[in-house]
């Protein structure tokens, strides 16, 4: 955005300086009050929301259904933990997902310990230490190190026969039929992979891509459904899940493809509910925009087409009316992004607020990286920045926007704005938008799913953070 470089200008190297004088052509930075409610009266708004709307966001993640902070999962078992699972900090990776998914279905007591990939921060030397290579997934059965998704997906099946079998037995025709269906996942990920990283012959790569989902959507009718052995999910449909998710996002962005949703495969679209059915799916997902932008670190780049460029600034929130309130309703077939469970506003609000109460110091100072230093060692993935220098100089003026974001999602826009509490904001005077509006934009652009949030809740968080950045460059001042 031409405000945001404007702003930009008036921060020195240190982030220290004060805003300049914007350009004629550009809006007005406005300051802004702080009378936005108390962290702590906030904090009794989320519980008093958590009783009345029957949900608990601040509940121990280790217990009930999968939350992507658990370190411990056992299902109530009290048995030893025999396996510990080491995945991608921000769930990025799509073989973590598979191994995460499997464990969570077969119910195996596990604990997790998250390292980076490569491509936004450097590995522990304690891990490197048992990885050599540091790729990732990796399990420790009893102890013993294993690393690989297939293999380490085989002995988890092997280890743990008593705990909801997810492939047929050796030696039967459903067995084989399963392995088969793992070859297909293979070609899937092969004609994916061609189509999204190459920029050459588009026509060839898009119906090379269609004729390999055909046969992705005939064995899905072949079993009768939803899933790919039938009636109850396998593993073949938890390999096949995180490509399939990522191709979903992926080539809607770069290639404007609709995989899903649109109803040209009517048995993927009936796969994709019944996935989105499960907690062990719905809480691994992630969303369009986190994958569009972990991919190109991961593969070394994507090739966008001019068809992709319209649903990329939708998904990217460039276009002016996505990632704007009123957020319109999702479902099945709601574009750019499908999403089968639908939305519940009041809901989704809540948990984007308990997430930035509950975290209100960490969450103001990450934000705060937005008009401070790019960090002396950079990573390759764009959104990533691990050594990245807050501009802690504007803390308050961070904090207090933050606070009326967060009142913003629990009261709704509207009422708030006839409250004591009211955004008001003015050419002079109160605290100074300029850094603000950095600040916003940088957490905006990197709320993760599933790191941070479920889907319905982190575009909840990126609409309100735009209410406030355009509160704040607007033509005219407000006031309660």
């Amino acid at each position: 955005m031409s405000i945001l470089k404007g702003i930009m200008q008036g921060f020195s190297k240190g982030g220290s300086a004060a805003p300049a004088a914007p350009q004629k052509s550009e809006p007005t930075v406005l300051s802004f009050s702080d009378n936005a409610p108390s962290w702590q009266q906030l904090e009794e708004m989320v519980k008093a929301q958590h009783a009345e709307l029957g949900v608990d966001f601040w509940r121990n993640p280790n217990e009930g259904d999968l939350h992507p902070m658990a370190t411990r999962r056992t299902f109530g078992s009290s048995a030893p933990v025999r396996v510990k699972l080491y995945r991608d900090h921000a769930s990025w990776c799509p073989y973590c997902h598979k191994v995460w998914m499997q464990l969570e279905e077969k119910r195996i007591p596990y604990e997790i310990e998250k390292i980076n990939m490569r491509c936004y921060g450097d590995k522990p030397a304690s891990f490197m230490a048992k990885v050599p290579n540091g790729l990732l997934p990796v399990i420790e059965l009893d102890g013993r190190v294993v690393t690989e998704s297939a293999v380490i997906m085989n002995l988890l099946e092997q280890a743990f026969p008593d705990n909801k079998p997810l492939m047929p037995p050796q030696g039967t025709p459903e067995r084989a039929r399963a392995d088969q269906l793992m070859r297909l996942e293979r070609r899937f990920f092969s004609d994916w992979l061609g189509w999204l990283t190459s920029d050459w012959n588009h026509a060839r790569g898009k119906a090379q891509f269609e004729a390999t989902v055909d046969a992705v959507a005939a064995e899905l009718e072949r079993a009768g459904g939803p899933y790919f052995l039938g009636s109850d999910i396998s593993l073949v449909d938890i390999t096949f899940a995180p490509m399939l998710e990522r191709a979903a996002a992926s080539l809607t962005y770069y290639k404007g493809f609709h995989l899903r949703g649109q109803g040209r495969w009517p048995a993927v679209d009936r796969w994709f509910a019944a996935m989105e059915s499960r907690p062990t799916y719905l809480g691994t997902r992630s969303d369009y925009y986190t994958h569009a932008h972990d991919l190109p670190p991961q593969l070394g780049g994507c090739a966008m087409h001019e068809e992709g460029e319209p649903l990329a600034a939708a998904l990217d929130g460039t276009d002016g009316v996505h990632w704007r309130l009123p957020l319109p309703p999702l479902s099945a077939s709601s574009l750019p992004e499908p999403y089968c469970p639908g939305d519940n506003p009041p809901v989704d609000r809540l948990e984007a607020a308990a997430k930035l109460v509950r975290n209100h110091d960490a969450v103001v100072r990450f934000a705060l990286r937005g008009p401070g230093q790019p960090g002396p060692r950079p990573v390759t993935a764009p959104l990533a920045d691990p050594t990245a220098i807050p501009n802690t100089n504007y803390t308050a003026e961070a904090d207090a926007a933050l606070r009326h974001v967060a009142h913003a999602l629990l009261a709704g826009v509207e009422a708030k704005q006839l409250s004591q509490h009211a955004l008001q904001t003015s050419a002079s005077g109160g605290l100074s938008g300029a850094a603000v509006v950095l600040a916003a934009d940088y957490l905006r652009d990197r709320v993760g799913v599933p790191r941070d949030m479920r889907y319905p809740a982190a575009r909840q968080l990126r609409a309100h953070l735009n209410w406030l950045i355009d509160s704040l460059t607007a033509a005219a001042p407000t006031s309660a």
